[in-house]
């Protein structure tokens, strides 16, 4: 069980991001006193995950199959070159514990699937999918739904990047824009680590307001990016009425 109070080390860590209009000391009780899921910590996932280990999340649960490879390096921001050929979800969690001592970090050598999905987001109070795949992406979907949790939604491909937050009964949910895996998409894709740690911490910093109570998030909004040409957008989406995973909720 986490407590939310705050020790003397921790109002002087987070002495700046407490002077934050409409945050100060219940914005950081509640980030203490919340557990969240991501999956997972590579380019994108890497980069939220440690930005919600620097506000003071009071846990996070980092969910990663699979060793660390030389082509990982130019954009997970939690990966050593040491490290090759070791569990990266075991480096993240290293790294992220000598960031902050003050989080529980627990680090599950698996990527979402069908016999962990449930169990995983049960954990968490909120999720950050960060996975590049749409399976993933679609079962952790699901099962935020189910369980009535926030999801933020971080997707990137090339220098191109997207993300909303899925509110269960109150938004469209990922299954609203894509009901379906999109045939032609791969596990492998052109990146950037820039615009990767971009939306990153992006979804870091939508993952904190829906926390904290503080500001608006994107919900029912999604933002795109395109780091080619520098621009940005802000669309509304909308409810599928008839979605197999949100529809009646």
């Amino acid at each position: 069980m986490l407590h939310d109070e705050l020790s003397p080390g921790e109002l002087a860590t987070y002495e700046w991001q407490l002077s934050v209009p409409g945050f100060g000391e219940h914005g950081q009780k509640a980030l203490k006193a919340a557990s969240v899921l991501v999956s997972r910590c590579g380019g994108v996932g890497g980069t939220a995950a440690y930005f919600l280990a620097a506000a003071g999340i009071g846990r996070l649960i980092l969910a990663h199959g699979g060793n660390l490879k030389p082509s990982d390096l130019n954009r997970q921001i939690l990966m050593i070159h040491d490290w090759l050929g070791k569990p990266r979800v075991e480096c993240a969690a290293r790294r992220l514990r000598e960031l902050n001592p003050s989080t529980v970090i627990e680090a599950v050598p698996e990527n979402i699937g069908e016999a962990n999905a449930q169990a995983l987001v049960s954990r968490a109070d909120l999720v950050v999918d960060c996975a590049p795949l749409f399976e993933e992406r679609l079962l952790l979907n699901r099962e935020a739904v189910r369980q009535n949790k926030p999801l933020v939604e971080c997707a990137m491909y090339e220098l191109q990047a997207q993300i909303t937050c899925i509110i269960p009964g109150k938004t469209p949910c990922l299954a609203c824009l894509h009901p379906e895996r999109p045939p032609a998409w791969k596990r492998q894709f052109p990146v950037f680590g820039a615009v990767a740690g971009m939306i990153g911490a992006w979804g870091a910093m939508e993952a904190v307001k829906i926390l904290a109570g503080l500001g608006e998030p994107l919900a029912g909004k999604m933002l795109l990016f395109d780091l080619r040409d520098g621009t940005a957008r802000r669309v509304a989406i909308a409810r599928n009425p008839a979605c197999r995973v949100c529809g009646n909720s």
